[in-house]
């Protein structure tokens, strides 16, 4: 019996890995597909796409005019899937987003509620700045994110799959804005910095973007096709030596965890959260970047968009001018000794 058992997970094994890399080709494809539309930012592309190919939300921060929105609708497209737009303002009701039940009237003049579905229902959602609308407009957003569905009037309403939140936020505008709390900010898979382009890249997008045509990405697979990959990435195994060294930059980013320089800078770190989206995210790199097994090299590169919106640091920190980031790569440093 014993025999059987180490056959079957032999072809497990073998199974994972015809499927990675099918999955290898479709994700090479994708990857050069969104090439042709955005030009450079390889680093937000692919974070954002790790974000939702390990079946999470990314929040994208970025002055605004960095194509943060066409990187959003590359991807519907690219992915096939279908998708929504919603932009935040102040006096956006939650009933805006999730949808409302409006009072039908037949022949006979019998009346109904009828329930009339709001922008959220889209397999790839992006939530134009998040930091603008209200904390209950805000908190009907994300909570749906977590639960992958929306209660209206008593009466359940599931949101399609996949779904996918992708939020940007303004970091220059602080007027008239109201900062995700902490514990929403833990919904997002990833927190991708925008950042301006490289001068070729700027080059590029001045000269591809301002004539007649503009190139139009086709899409490469469908929804059913990214909730195989999804799934895959979740049966990929992940050795002993990158489980620890998960488990101990995470809470290397803890104060009281024993790193003094943590305990000097940081005000409160990481939960276990980081540590799930660090093991998803990973192997979803590794794929990525057309490799069959996640390594020490992807754990550290994905560091910063895990950790940066999951811990703070204390005002001593602050006032000397350090900033999250500045922090998170002196843990790295210190892991890779």
């Amino acid at each position: 019996m014993g025999m059987m058992n180490s056959t079957e997970t032999v072809l497990d094994e073998k199974a994972i890995i015809a499927a990675a890399e099918n999955a290898l080709s479709d994700i090479a494809a994708i990857r050069a597909e969104v090439a042709k539309v955005i030009f450079g930012q390889e680093n937000v592309v692919e974070n954002t796409l790790l974000a939702v190919l390990s079946g999470g939300h990314a929040l994208l921060v970025g002055v605004p005019g960095l194509a943060k929105t066409k990187l959003v609708t590359t991807l519907g497209a690219v992915l096939g899937l279908d998708a929504n737009r919603i932009q935040f303002t102040p006096d956006l009701m939650p009933s805006d987003i999730l949808g409302s039940e409006v009072m039908d009237q037949d022949e006979s003049g019998r009346r109904s509620f009828r329930f009339v579905k709001g922008p959220v229902f889209a397999q790839l959602l992006m939530a134009d700045e998040i930091n603008r609308a209200s904390p209950r407009t805000q908190s009907a957003l994300l909570q749906s994110m977590q639960e992958y569905h929306i209660t209206v009037a008593g009466q359940r309403y599931d949101l399609p799959a996949p779904f996918h939140v992708l939020a940007t936020q303004n970091p220059l505008e602080q007027e008239g804005t109201y900062p995700l709390p902490e514990a929403q900010l833990d919904r997002f898979l990833l927190q991708v910095d925008v950042l301006y382009p490289e001068l070729d890249a700027e080059r590029q997008i001045l000269l591809e973007t301002t004539g007649l045509s503009e190139t139009k990405p086709r899409g490469i697979i469908d929804a059913a096709r990214l909730q195989e990959i999804q799934t895959l990435i979740r049966q990929m195994p992940v050795s002993d030596k990158v489980v620890d060294a998960i488990l101990n930059l995470v809470r290397s980013a803890r104060p009281g965890h024993g790193n003094a320089a943590t305990d000097k800078h940081v005000a409160w770190g990481p939960g276990p959260r980081a540590g799930q989206s660090l093991m998803l995210t990973a192997r979803a790199r590794a794929l990525y970047e057309g490799r069959l097994a996640p390594s020490l090299d992807d754990v550290y590169a994905l560091a910063e968009p895990v950790l940066e919106h999951r811990m703070a640091l204390n005002f001593a920190a602050r006032a000397e001018g350090m900033s999250v980031r500045d922090v998170i790569a002196n843990l790295v440093r210190e892991a890779r000794g």
